[in-house]
């Protein structure tokens, strides 16, 4: 029941409740299930932590696109996140965005240093470039295979 009313095709309960659901889907694991819920509670109201749950969702369900731009999103509205610098950053390195993942994974890292996934996601990617530049390849996207060329 929302608002007093069953709505066709919406969950029982209060937006409180689907947030609740959605959250521990995504603790168990079923990110794909938890973005369903997220999404519906996104068309009501985009707060932060809607966003970073749907963006951490959409991430575990391996939707790196979608997840981008609710990441990005979120990114905007509050830029003092430092989870949402993280997960955006993975999201972009999944995407082989190395450049910009490593700049939020900095930012992140410069937010809260203690976080050691932070630091080691960060390492990786600054080690990915690294490579990259040194071997004179691109420093984002895939690299094509020598039968390719």
């Amino acid at each position: 029941m929302v608002g007093g009313s069953e709505l066709a095709g919406c969950p029982s309960g209060s937006e409180y409740d689907w947030y609740q659901r959605a959250s521990k889907l995504l603790e168990s694991g079923n990110g794909a299930a938890a973005s369903i819920l997220f999404e519906r509670l996104r068309e009501i109201d985009s707060n932060p932590s809607v966003l970073e749950g749907l963006g951490r969702a959409l991430l575990d369900a391996k939707r790196y696109v979608e997840a981008e731009s609710v990441l990005d999103e979120l990114v905007q509205n509050a830029p003092d996140n430092d989870y949402a610098h993280f997960a955006l950053g993975l999201t972009l390195w999944r995407q082989q965005k190395f450049v910009p993942a490593r700049d939020h994974l900095a930012m992140a890292f410069v937010m809260k240093p203690q976080r050691s996934e932070y630091g080691s996601a960060l390492s990786q990617v600054k080690s990915t470039l690294r490579h990259r530049a040194e071997q004179g390849m691109p420093l984002e996207g895939p690299i094509a295979r020598q039968n390719e060329m």
